[in-house]
């Protein structure tokens, strides 16, 4: 992995001459990207992001923490602990750099659920969190394996869209879904940065009772916590 999107953060936080990002999709064009979006403010946030860090609580985990900037609010305005963790070792560096010294390369998939440290009252997965699940059929694994990481009235607040907008429709109303995949909301992305192509990468996009489905299923409680303007939600999961 050439670690493209921790590069382009990395780049802008040292102020090593950082250009826009480039993300394509399997179903959208080439769209550019500002790495400032990525350091904005509470003010500056979209409002399920507010939503989600009102809800916040506890000993929180920011998982795919990035540049972050959600952390930071946490910690500096809720004054709570925030553990922030990516797999990307240039966010974590820029993380650092910007004051939290605890941010953390990590997976959230292999973290030891046996580690008393490792129980949050808060799991943070926020800018379409369960695109980390990369594809329908992981979702189980994906929710239990977060399941074992709270606290015993812990919380997992997760964002996602229902993408079906994005397909055309046919005379009948119904939607043209390209038949090479187990469900719509499953795309690849390919992000671009200073010349240099990231491999595609499988990412995942949820309709809300879909999700909601699959956290009953693995033993998880789960509401709508707000609805944004564009088929965009956040979800409180709790046990």
């Amino acid at each position: 992995m050439k670690d493209l999107f921790g590069k382009a953060i990395l780049d802008y936080q040292t102020n090593n001459a950082p250009e826009n990002l480039i993300t394509e999709t399997s179903i959208s064009e080439a769209d550019e990207m500002s790495v400032a979006y990525l350091f904005r403010d509470f003010s500056a946030m979209p409002k399920i992001e507010k939503q989600a860090l009102k809800l916040a609580k506890g000993k929180v985990l920011d998982v795919g923490c990035g540049a972050g900037s959600h952390s930071l609010y946490l910690r500096n305005d809720k004054k709570l602990e925030v553990l922030p963790i990516d797999i990307s070792a240039n966010a974590i560096e820029a993380c650092r750099l910007r004051g939290l010294e605890n941010a953390t390369i990590q997976d959230v998939m292999k973290m030891d659920s046996n580690d008393p440290g490792n129980k949050f009252d808060t799991i943070l997965l926020l800018m379409n969190g369960t695109g980390i699940c990369g594809k329908l059929q992981n979702i189980s694994d994906f929710l239990r394996q977060l399941k074992s990481l709270l606290s015993p009235n812990g919380q997992i607040l997760i964002d996602s869209s229902d993408i079906i907008y994005m397909f055309d429709e046919d005379e009948d109303g119904g939607k043209w879904i390209p038949t090479d995949r187990d469900y719509y909301g499953e795309i690849t992305f390919t992000v671009f940065y200073k010349n240099e192509k990231e491999e595609p990468f499988d990412w995942l996009y949820v309709d809300y009772n879909t999700l909601q489905n699959a956290a009953f299923a693995n033993g998880l409680q789960c509401e709508l916590a707000l609805e944004g303007d564009h088929y965009d939600y956040l979800a409180r999961l709790t046990l």
